[in-house]
């Protein structure tokens, strides 16, 4: 990543209940000789705060120096609670998310993203196989605007995309790789 400190909060979205996995914590498995996580981190290392969305195994993820944030729900209600929670602690004036399970992520995604932001909104990654929504840098004034859908009921990111200004910022199927079965965890060796 680029050494220039950003105004942007980054948080490592890893509370989910990895149902593909079998309910594996998945920010713990390893791949490429590293748990999921920490590829993540590692590409938010120069931001000036940064923090672990988790909700389970929360001493193993605080061991990774960073503060861990839980959802506000028991439910395991989906990726945008976590951001939401994320939100609500954010210093910065931007946010940024990058889910656990993407470990190919490239080492510039926080420049590109940056590069690419929309003021007031938010800029989301897409792929061929289709959008990365959790891959994305937005406004930390959204949360309003994101406190509204989540208690409405919505839960997909890219619908809630749809309300703000956005933009998507194009990555490639091996950048995007996702890793939700054991066998994706293989492409790391």
């Amino acid at each position: 990543m680029d050494k220039v400190s950003l105004p942007v909060t980054g948080v490592v979205l890893a509370g989910g209940a990895a149902r593909r996995m079998g309910g594996i914590d998945k920010g713990l498995m390893p791949w490429a000789g590293e748990p999921l996580v920490a590829h993540a981190l590692r590409l938010m290392a120069n931001l000036p705060q940064v923090l672990i969305s988790a909700n389970r195994s929360l001493a193993r993820y605080q061991a990774f120096g960073y503060e861990v944030v839980t959802d506000d729900q028991d439910d395991f209600g989906g990726p945008l609670i976590g951001l939401r929670q994320a939100l609500r602690r954010a210093t910065e004036p931007w946010t940024a998310s990058l889910p656990v399970d993407c470990p190919r992520l490239p080492s510039d995604i926080m420049s590109r993203l940056w590069q690419a932001r929309v003021v007031g909104g938010v800029v989301a990654g897409r792929s061929p196989h289709g959008p990365e929504p959790l891959v994305c840098l937005m406004s930390t004034d959204l949360l309003a605007t994101l406190d509204a859908y989540v208690n409405d009921g919505g839960r997909r990111a890219q619908d809630w995309f749809q309300g703000v200004p956005h933009a998507w910022l194009d990555l490639t199927a091996t950048e995007a790789l996702n890793c939700n079965s054991p066998e994706d965890l293989q492409e790391g060796y």
